[in-house]
């Protein structure tokens, strides 16, 4: 039996045979009856403060881990070197089993991190090389409409394959890095990001849009941003078949949904069979862990009529006026 229970046992038996025996004495009028309800108030308020000093150490942990929610793992929080020869041996034993967990999740989000850190660079060289190659490709005369066809599936392959990239180092990159704390206008960034989707939709009965009726700044990452909203235009676009992808800015907000006409949406079944049917597909895997890296919430719904709208939420968004007065160049 742990050391703890003995105390706490101690404590309570002392605590019993007080109440028994001062009892005892005011009923044979012993000991006046103010004294006995003194003594047993006493007695209990000592089992309480004594069971309370005993429970110390298993609170400070229950809040060292309900402090760990959402927060990474640090072993060293738990001073293991401060416990003290009479720990009772439950509450050290938890102790030890906590660290120990906690060491091992965060050696394997350490090496996760690194391996993708790692990978990612690795492919940086590869793909630099196939974008030279492919350009110097697209200006090669006599190249067959055939060849110029797979020269743009090449390129649009070659920009999905950045962006990945991109995704990847921005999930390792630790959280405190100074390139998460920049200011950026949104607009300026959908902008570049709807020009290099046109790629993925040239030659398909795909309209591409965006609507401006709010314009407003965030201070955080640009690129985790531009690489957010780049899944959830390409995630749109690989299910439209035919149709319209919008992304609407609003105030706090920013939209992409992909519509299909009227006419498709009745009573015409199979044309609604987008290539990227699966609404759940890896670019919003992607996205769903940058919207939860960096605070910002996305939402999925799907309306009557097979439209499809993704929604991230900016908790924190800046006026045009606000960014301008911390010095930053629009």
């Amino acid at each position: 039996m742990g050391a703890f229970r003995r105390r706490i046992g101690w404590v309570f038996g002392l605590q019993s045979l007080t109440v028994v025996g001062v009892s005892v004495l005011g009923l044979y009028d012993v000991a006046p009856t103010a004294v006995v309800i003194a003594v047993i108030v006493l007695a209990t308020a000592f089992a309480w403060l004594a069971t309370r000093r005993e429970w110390r150490p298993v609170r400070a942990l229950a809040r060292l881990v309900s402090r760990w929610e959402g927060q990474p793992f640090d072993p060293a929080a738990l001073h293991l070197d401060q416990l003290s020869a009479g720990t009772d041996a439950d509450v050290a034993s938890l102790a030890r089993g906590l660290h120990g967990f906690a060491t091992r999740l965060a050696g394997y989000n350490q090496r996760e991190r690194n391996f993708t850190r790692d990978a990612s660079h690795e492919l940086r060289s590869p793909l630099t090389v196939i974008k030279m190659s492919i350009d110097m490709l697209a200006e090669e005369e006599g190249l067959t409409d055939f060849g110029m066809r797979s020269v743009r599936r090449i390129k649009r392959a070659t920009r999905e394959m950045e962006v990945l990239v991109e995704a990847l180092l921005i999930l390792a990159r630790e959280t405190d890095s100074a390139i998460d704390d920049e200011y950026f206008v949104v607009n300026d960034v959908l902008h570049r990001e709807v020009e290099s989707a046109r790629e993925l939709i040239a030659g398909r009965p795909i309209e591409l849009l965006l609507d401006e009726p709010a314009r407003f700044a965030l201070r955080g990452s640009p690129q985790a941003f531009s690489v957010l909203c780049w899944q959830l235009i390409r995630n749109a676009c690989e299910q439209t078949e035919q149709g319209s992808v919008v992304i609407c800015v609003l105030p706090g907000a920013v939209s992409v949904r992909n519509r299909i006409p009227p006419q498709m949406a009745g009573d015409h079944p199979r044309p609604l069979r987008a290539r990227g049917a699966d609404r759940h597909g890896f670019e919003l895997a992607i996205a769903q862990r940058i919207s939860e890296r960096f605070d910002w919430p996305l939402e999925l719904q799907t309306l009557p009529g097979r439209e499809n709208i993704s929604r991230i939420r900016f908790p924190r968004p800046l006026s045009i006026g606000e960014m301008s007065g911390s010095g930053q160049q629009l």
